[in-house]
Protein backbone atom coordinates (compact mmCIF):
# COMPACT_ATOMS: atom_id res chain seq x y z
CA UNK A 1 0.00 0.00 0.00
CA UNK A 2 1.23 3.09 -1.17
CA UNK A 3 1.58 6.08 1.75
CA UNK A 4 -0.63 9.12 0.28
CA UNK A 5 1.42 12.10 0.17
CA UNK A 6 2.00 15.54 -1.82
CA UNK A 7 4.26 18.13 -2.21
CA UNK A 8 4.09 22.03 -2.87
CA UNK A 9 6.73 24.11 -4.23
CA UNK A 10 7.55 28.10 -4.28
CA UNK A 11 9.99 30.38 -4.84
CA UNK A 12 9.78 33.35 -2.41
CA UNK A 13 11.63 36.41 -3.06
CA UNK A 14 13.17 36.81 0.17
CA UNK A 15 16.23 35.53 1.37
CA UNK A 16 16.45 32.19 3.55
CA UNK A 17 16.87 33.05 7.22
CA UNK A 18 13.90 35.63 6.84
CA UNK A 19 11.64 32.69 5.70
CA UNK A 20 13.36 30.69 8.11
CA UNK A 21 12.02 33.14 10.88
CA UNK A 22 8.68 33.45 9.55
CA UNK A 23 8.56 29.14 9.95
CA UNK A 24 9.92 29.12 13.91
CA UNK A 25 9.10 32.27 14.92
CA UNK A 26 5.63 32.77 17.20
CA UNK A 27 5.25 36.18 16.42
CA UNK A 28 5.73 35.53 12.40
CA UNK A 29 3.67 31.78 12.36
CA UNK A 30 0.56 33.98 13.71
CA UNK A 31 0.41 36.56 11.13
CA UNK A 32 0.46 33.60 8.01
CA UNK A 33 0.06 30.05 9.34
CA UNK A 34 -3.82 29.40 8.41
CA UNK A 35 -5.61 29.11 4.77
CA UNK A 36 -7.75 31.94 4.03
CA UNK A 37 -10.73 32.68 5.63
CA UNK A 38 -8.95 31.77 9.08
CA UNK A 39 -6.98 33.20 11.62
CA UNK A 40 -4.08 32.33 13.82
CA UNK A 41 -4.53 34.15 17.26
CA UNK A 42 -0.91 35.45 18.64
CA UNK A 43 -1.91 33.74 21.89
CA UNK A 44 -2.45 29.77 20.81
CA UNK A 45 1.37 29.93 18.98
CA UNK A 46 4.10 27.78 21.35
CA UNK A 47 7.10 26.86 19.27
CA UNK A 48 10.38 24.94 21.49
CA UNK A 49 11.96 24.89 18.23
CA UNK A 50 14.70 22.16 18.81
CA UNK A 51 14.79 18.24 18.17
CA UNK A 52 12.04 16.56 19.50
CA UNK A 53 10.53 19.89 20.79
CA UNK A 54 7.16 20.44 20.39
CA UNK A 55 4.56 23.47 18.84
CA UNK A 56 1.22 24.07 19.02
CA UNK A 57 -1.30 26.23 17.31
CA UNK A 58 -4.73 27.14 16.60
CA UNK A 59 -6.33 27.97 13.83
CA UNK A 60 -10.21 30.10 13.81
CA UNK A 61 -12.42 30.19 11.04
CA UNK A 62 -12.99 34.05 10.46
CA UNK A 63 -17.10 33.72 10.09
CA UNK A 64 -17.99 31.13 12.71
CA UNK A 65 -15.48 30.98 15.51
CA UNK A 66 -15.09 27.29 15.32
CA UNK A 67 -11.51 26.08 16.00
CA UNK A 68 -9.05 23.87 14.79
CA UNK A 69 -6.07 23.72 17.40
CA UNK A 70 -2.84 21.51 16.02
CA UNK A 71 0.37 20.41 17.60
CA UNK A 72 3.31 18.13 16.50
CA UNK A 73 6.68 17.78 17.39
CA UNK A 74 9.79 18.73 15.90
CA UNK A 75 11.66 15.40 14.11
CA UNK A 76 14.68 17.76 12.64
CA UNK A 77 15.62 21.18 13.18
CA UNK A 78 18.92 22.01 10.37
CA UNK A 79 18.47 26.24 10.78
CA UNK A 80 18.11 27.88 8.01
CA UNK A 81 17.45 24.94 5.51
CA UNK A 82 15.32 22.01 6.87
CA UNK A 83 12.49 21.49 9.30
CA UNK A 84 10.83 17.99 9.47
CA UNK A 85 7.32 17.86 12.10
CA UNK A 86 4.09 15.79 12.66
CA UNK A 87 0.90 17.50 12.03
CA UNK A 88 -2.05 17.14 13.63
CA UNK A 89 -4.81 17.21 16.45
CA UNK A 90 -3.02 17.57 19.86
CA UNK A 91 -4.89 13.95 20.67
CA UNK A 92 -3.67 12.00 17.58
CA UNK A 93 -0.69 9.96 18.76
CA UNK A 94 2.03 10.52 17.08
CA UNK A 95 2.93 7.71 15.22
CA UNK A 96 -0.86 8.39 13.53
CA UNK A 97 0.07 12.22 12.54
CA UNK A 98 1.03 13.05 9.03
CA UNK A 99 4.84 14.57 8.33
CA UNK A 100 5.70 17.47 7.12
CA UNK A 101 9.03 17.84 5.62
CA UNK A 102 9.74 21.51 4.75
CA UNK A 103 13.38 22.60 2.56
CA UNK A 104 14.74 26.05 2.36
CA UNK A 105 17.62 26.76 -0.88
CA UNK A 106 19.12 30.05 -1.42
CA UNK A 107 17.85 30.74 -4.94
CA UNK A 108 19.94 33.79 -5.75
CA UNK A 109 18.45 36.29 -3.57
CA UNK A 110 15.22 34.43 -3.60
CA UNK A 111 14.23 31.39 -1.36
CA UNK A 112 12.85 27.83 -2.63
CA UNK A 113 10.69 26.41 -0.53
CA UNK A 114 9.93 22.82 -1.36
CA UNK A 115 6.96 21.53 1.48
CA UNK A 116 5.98 17.60 1.47
CA UNK A 117 3.45 15.81 3.50
CA UNK A 118 3.36 12.05 4.23
CA UNK A 119 1.10 10.45 5.94
CA UNK A 120 -2.37 12.21 4.45
CA UNK A 121 -3.46 12.94 0.54
CA UNK A 122 -3.90 16.18 -0.98
CA UNK A 123 -4.77 17.54 -4.18
CA UNK A 124 -5.65 20.95 -5.79
CA UNK A 125 -9.61 21.36 -5.23
CA UNK A 126 -9.80 19.09 -2.10
CA UNK A 127 -10.84 22.18 -0.24
CA UNK A 128 -9.07 20.97 2.90
CA UNK A 129 -5.26 19.81 3.43
CA UNK A 130 -3.69 20.35 -0.02
CA UNK A 131 -5.88 23.93 -0.69
CA UNK A 132 -5.45 24.84 3.02
CA UNK A 133 -1.26 24.21 2.80
CA UNK A 134 -1.55 26.34 -0.63
CA UNK A 135 -3.54 29.29 0.40
CA UNK A 136 -0.84 29.39 3.85
CA UNK A 137 2.36 29.36 1.22
CA UNK A 138 0.41 32.17 -0.53
CA UNK A 139 0.16 33.81 2.77
CA UNK A 140 3.80 33.25 3.75
CA UNK A 141 4.87 34.60 0.21
CA UNK A 142 3.11 37.89 1.07
CA UNK A 143 4.72 38.09 4.73
CA UNK A 144 7.94 37.77 3.89
CA UNK A 145 8.10 39.46 0.66
CA UNK A 146 6.98 42.61 2.82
Amino acid sequence: MTTPEFTLTRTLDAPVERVWEAWTNPDHLARWHHPVGVSTPRETVSVDLREGGSYAYTMVVDETGETYPTAGTYLTVEPPHRLVFTWGAPDTPADDQPVVSLSLDTAGESTALTLHVRGIAGEPGDDDVYDGWNEALDSLETHVSA
